[in-house]
């Protein structure tokens, strides 16, 4: 079933890195408590919740996406429970099975946006490393999984951080723009208390020679069969 997403014509717009981590994610065969951190405008806790039997909350510091979130959740039907909060101040009652986030990973640079919503949603310094890691694994539960992307420039950081949480890399998998380019991201699937050796699946390459969609990248889109729709409404 499609699902409709409201998006601001001027703030951040979700991208295919969130749609690509939701194809890595529905592999785990979800269930119990999920969290969606920095949720944005709902996306992945939407796809989690409308193809999963499970228990969805998700966190949002931005106002204003909160709303769209908030809205999104509404007219597509989905029970979730959403908070407006930063991050580091969410208090959750409860212990979480499955912890997922596309969150803000690149390093600040001079091309960094002077548009407020793009910026908290894309440069790290708005939600650090080490906080996100270390706050995900007081939140999961024994054995539970933290599934998540990042900058593939900084998997030093990202691994020896989780090591540091008591977070085991299980599964990892790369994302290259072209099969003869760098990878650009990376997709983690941690568990806590973990002692599984980790498996590097093979890596998602999205363009092939023609710049055209490959056939794995086109599969994720059909997968998650969203419909984005640009508008603006008033804040709730």
């Amino acid at each position: 079933m499609q699902i409709f997403l409201y998006q601001s014509p001027s703030g951040y717009c979700y991208n295919s890195d969130t749609i690509f981590l939701y194809q890595f994610i529905k592999e785990f065969k979800l269930k119990g408590n999920i969290l969606d951190i920095g949720t944005g405008v709902g996306v992945l806790a939407s796809l989690v919740t409308k193809n999963f039997k499970v228990k969805t909350y998700a966190v949002e510091k931005q106002k204003k996406m909160y709303s769209f979130a908030k809205k999104n959740f509404e007219i597509n039907r989905l029970d979730i429970n959403l908070t407006h909060s930063d991050f580091q101040s969410y208090t959750p009652q409860i212990q979480f099975d499955y912890i997922v986030s596309n969150p803000p990973f690149y390093k600040v640079d001079r091309h960094e946006s002077p548009n407020i919503s793009k910026n908290i949603a894309r440069y790290e310094k708005h939600l650090p490393l080490e906080l996100l890691i270390n706050k995900t694994s007081k939140l999961l539960k024994a054995r539970g999984y933290f599934i998540f992307c990042y900058d593939a420039w900084q998997l030093e950081s990202v691994i020896s951080g989780l090591k540091r949480a008591n977070l085991r890399v299980e599964f990892i998998k790369f994302v290259h723009p072209k099969a003869n380019k760098e990878a650009k991201i990376v997709m983690i699937a941690a568990r806590k208390s973990s002692s599984a050796r980790c498996k590097v699946l093979p890596p998602l390459i999205v363009f092939d020679s023609n710049n055209n969609y490959t056939s794995e990248a086109k599969e994720a889109f059909n997968i998650a069969n969203t419909y984005s729709i640009k508008a603006e409404f008033e804040e709730s």
